[in-house]
């Protein structure tokens, strides 16, 4: 019976993909004007923890003119930066002209239309106090931190960001991880006591040993404000996770955006929407806390996608060396199974994960995966062993069966370079249908992967704007249906590692010249329409 099974198994299986031509990815950050450095701490040694997690960095098209701008996030007190994509690759510095003006230890950042006024708003966190900036128009972006509610009482270590409508009003929410309590007073010294060190040196301390804090679930209310719902909704309510990326999906395909935190040392959190205003936690109970076997991991980064055509959103977990990466199967329902080993993920076991990114880079429909890596500690490299501060990128080529072929070395110097890199966003910056990625990597100016050749498969890129629901569309699940397969994805704030990928869905098509459309809208609403033509971006604004 198990061999018929097999069989069977094995004629209904996807067949993997025929040897296609690898691809080569190039920096070209320099050339299109991405050259400020952005600091994050020391690069020989690294005093505190603060100067170990940041930062990400944004996609958002701000001025509406169909062109994904860049936002690059700076922490040690520096400036971050937003450049303005003006075509052809080529970005300049919009930062002083757009009001962007705040220094500090900037950490991540996630983007929505709060207010539906049609402008895209930036939200940025920081240690210390975040910002949120009201787009004003695509002319400037004004800090209404204060004005929305959004002011906290203290000194927090802010971490993961997103919008999102959990409660379907039509308005989008805000959640908030947080990582730790941290000063710089308080904090100790590297080798002060056993969790200040690594491999017998002495490093920065945590965050073991460090405060706990808890995340926080901002409601938002008919007049631009926002209000603290983190005790009744039942997000406050987990203690003893050390919180850093934040990423929103209904995984159990009711209707409702759920939340996955992924956490440091301690087990990730998945609160799953009650449809009340409340949130439950089930990572234990949905298989999303652990690794199998049972232990908490370093958890860094988390990015969902349906990649093997499921109809299911799954998840991808970025952790520290020593440590296998995470990839929890949705099974369905939202109850998940770490399948890392089966799916040749378990691996690259040197490296410390951050951004995670699924994108589909050569448009055949089926997502790839890109990791970027970079140890917390410079101190390292005195070992002079294979685990080094500055890492190579990963990146797994989807096989269409459920595996991933690992292709990093065969991928181009933008894969292989070595940097000690954080967050990572994706967006197709020219809209020629292949995406381009962008890194933040610590100390350095930023990295901007391009691809050399341009892939033979068909794309289509999907803009949707809300009316009943929230403007950004954000939770609207689309399902693209072409050339005999169907493929699911969300409009999503945040992500990844702290950051913010472009608003607009990437589809690659193959070989596949038309496509079906289904849209689910946050109220519920289904939609559906076929595109004739591909290759080209399709704007699908939500019926009355």
């Amino acid at each position: 019976m198990r061999a018929i099974l097999l069989l069977l198994a094995a004629a209904v299986a996807p067949a993997p993909p025929p040897e296609a031509p690898l691809p080569e990815f190039r920096d070209v950050a320099e050339a299109a004007g991405l050259t400020q450095v952005f600091p994050n701490g020391g690069m020989v040694t690294k005093e505190f923890i603060i100067e170990t997690t940041g930062s990400g960095v944004a996609f958002l098209d701000y001025d509406n003119d169909g062109l994904p701008d860049a936002f690059v996030i700076s922490g040690d007190g520096a400036l971050s930066r937003l450049y303005h994509n003006e075509g052809s690759g080529r970005f300049s510095d919009a930062t002083e002209k757009m009001g962007l003006s705040r220094k500090g230890w900037g950490q991540g950042a996630c983007a929505g239309d709060y207010d539906n006024d049609g402008f895209v708003d930036l939200f940025v966190t920081y240690w210390g106090q975040n910002s949120l900036y009201h787009n004003e128009g695509g002319k400037q972006f004004r800090d209404v931190t204060k004005e929305a509610g959004l002011q906290q009482d203290r000194v927090r270590y802010n971490t993961g960001c997103a919008f999102f409508d959990y409660d379907r009003d039509g308005r989008l929410d805000l959640f908030v991880a947080n990582y730790l309590k941290f000063s710089f007073e308080e904090t100790p010294k590297p080798g002060a006591n056993p969790y200040c060190w690594y491999l017998g040196l002495p490093v920065n301390c945590g965050p073991r040993g460090l405060p706990f804090d808890r995340n926080i679930l901002y409601h938002a209310n008919a007049d631009g404000t926002f209000t603290d719902v983190s005790a009744k909704s039942g997000v406050g309510l987990p203690a003893q996770h050390y919180a850093l990326s934040v990423v929103t999906a209904d995984f159990d395909g009711d209707g409702w955006p759920d939340v996955f935190v992924a956490c440091d040392q301690t087990p990730s959190l998945l609160y799953m929407n009650q449809h009340d205003g409340t949130f439950a936690e089930e990572a234990v109970l949905r298989g999303a806390a652990f690794d199998d076997n049972g232990k908490a991991m370093s958890g860094m980064g988390a990015i969902p996608a349906d990649y093997d055509h499921s109809g299911w959103l799954s998840i991808f977990r970025s952790n520290f060396s020593d440590e296998r990466e995470t990839l929890y199967h949705n099974r369905g329902q939202g109850e998940f199974e770490d399948i890392t080993i089966s799916s040749g993920l378990a691996h690259n076991t040197r490296f410390v994960g951050w951004g995670p990114a699924f994108l589909d880079f050569d448009n055949d429909g089926w997502k790839d995966l890109l990791l970027v890596n970079g140890h917390v500690f410079p101190e390292i490299d005195r070992k002079q062993t294979d685990i080094r501060f500055r890492e190579r990128r990963i990146l797994y080529r989807n096989r269409r069966d459920g595996k991933f072929d690992d292709i990093s070395e065969r991928a181009g110097p933008g894969i292989t370079d070595l940097h000690s890199s954080r967050g990572v966003a994706v967006a197709d910056i020219d809209n020629d249908g292949v995406p381009e990625i962008l890194i933040n990597n610590q100390g350095e100016r930023p990295s901007l992967l391009k691809l050399s050749t341009k892939p033979a498969g068909n794309w289509l890129s999907v803009k949707l704007t809300g009316v009943k629901s929230n403007r950004s569309a954000i939770g609207a699940r689309v399902r693209v249906t072409a050339g005999g397969t169907t493929q699911t994805d969300e409009v999503r704030s945040g992500g990844g590692y702290i950051s913010q990928n472009d608003l607009r869905l990437h589809f690659g098509l193959g070989t596949a010249a038309r496509a079906e459309l289904e849209i689910r809208w946050p109220t519920g609403k289904l939609q559906t329409t076929v595109v004739e033509q591909v290759n080209r971006t399709v704007s699908i604004q939500e019926a009355p």
